[in-house]
């Protein structure tokens, strides 16, 4: 098992006009579900959960493989912790202008320490069923989500037929083509999978079927099962999104940095990762067979499992809402990571 590393983001420029900066200003960071330090706190409390449950998981097998490759099990869970963190600053996702062509990885209303336009692809769809890939639930797509918030309308209004950089040579502004990475041609053919996908279906933002988180998820998974890494299955442990209630109601405005700023904030005082809930929600999943080679169906019983039981934290920003969505969310989260590290320990 190796500890490999992944290019972090550039810094993005700004190409807003003055007019828009006005508006971006009172507009929320666009969302990237759960913040990083509940991301990390997550991990470190599954495998903290299997330390302390060896007879019901698959823990020494994980303790022997991650020693066998030469680590200790502190060096392991912080950087595959860490590495669950990292796609949200991933810099694999370039939009471009409908008029200039100028492509961009973020949007001024974002953050200088996360490349937003990534996050995109960290949702999966439950309020549409199918999507033109073939994927059972797709991912964002302004134009089949049933929940718009105020994230949501501003980026779409803000990019309106902005498209997907495909590359030179492919789709293009009015006044050029400024291709900076091939999104379409990378990763949007990494999350692809077996799916069917044509440059087209990204012209225009409005209409764009990213694919969902699940594919993104098991597309590292499978990297993983090639060459055991740490960092890839961290990577697929970014999937704890869909837990996040917005991110299977595919919004990303509706209380959502609210709802995930409460989440950080009382984490420990509400005892959203008590063990307990935990053992409880383990038994929600059907877990992975021990050859298992698709992450995707597990992961879709915890997007399925947001959308029935956290939708409430869209509407209302009320402590005693949040604290009992909280306490299905974080240890469904818990729960399902203990799963996938289950089969992964198998596989070490």
């Amino acid at each position: 098992m190796s500890f490999p590393t992944l290019p972090r983001k550039s810094a993005m420029k700004n190409r807003l006009t003055a007019a828009a900066l006005v508006l971006a200003a009172f507009a929320c960071a666009p969302a990237q579900a759960w913040h990083a330090e509940t991301h990390r706190r997550i991990v470190l409390d599954a495998v903290d959960y299997m330390r302390t449950h060896p007879g019901s998981t698959n823990y020494a097998q994980l303790e022997t493989g991650v020693t066998r490759a030469g680590y200790t099990m502190a060096e392991f869970t912080k950087v595959l912790a860490q590495s669950a963190i990292d796609p949200d600053d991933f810099a694999d996702t370039f939009i471009c202008g409908a008029t200039t062509g100028n492509c961009q990885g973020a949007p001024i209303w974002g953050t200088l320490t996360s490349a937003a336009y990534t996050s995109y692809w960290h949702f999966q769809n439950h309020t549409a069923g199918a999507d033109v890939h073939g994927n059972p639930f797709g991912g964002y797509n302004y134009a089949k989500n049933a929940v718009h918030g105020d994230v949501d309308n501003l980026a779409a209004a803000w990019l309106v037929n902005d498209y997907l950089d495909d590359g030179p040579g492919g789709l293009d502004g009015w006044f050029g083509d400024a291709s900076k990475y091939n999104t379409y041609g990378k990763t949007e053919a990494h999350y692809r999978l077996a799916g069917y996908s044509t440059a087209s279906m990204f012209a225009d933002f409005q209409t764009m079927p990213f694919q969902p988180i699940d594919n993104l998820a098991q597309y590292y998974f499978q990297r993983f099962l090639a060459a055991p890494a740490v960092q890839t299955l961290g990577f697929a442990l970014h999937s704890t999104d869909l837990l996040q209630p917005h991110h299977s109601w595919s919004t990303s405005g509706s209380n959502h940095t609210g709802w995930e700023e409460w989440a950080e904030n009382y984490y420990y005082s509400e005892g959203l990762n008590n063990p307990a809930l935990v053992t409880t929600a383990l038994a929600t999943f059907m877990p992975m067979t021990a050859t298992g080679q698709d992450l995707r169906p597990l992961l879709r019983q915890g997007g399925s499992y947001s959308y029935a039981n956290g939708g409430a934290v869209l509407s209302s920003t009320d402590h005693a809402v949040r604290a009992t969505a909280g306490r299905k969310m974080i240890p469904h989260a818990i729960a399902m990571v203990v799963h996938i590290l289950n089969r992964a320990a198998l596989r070490l």
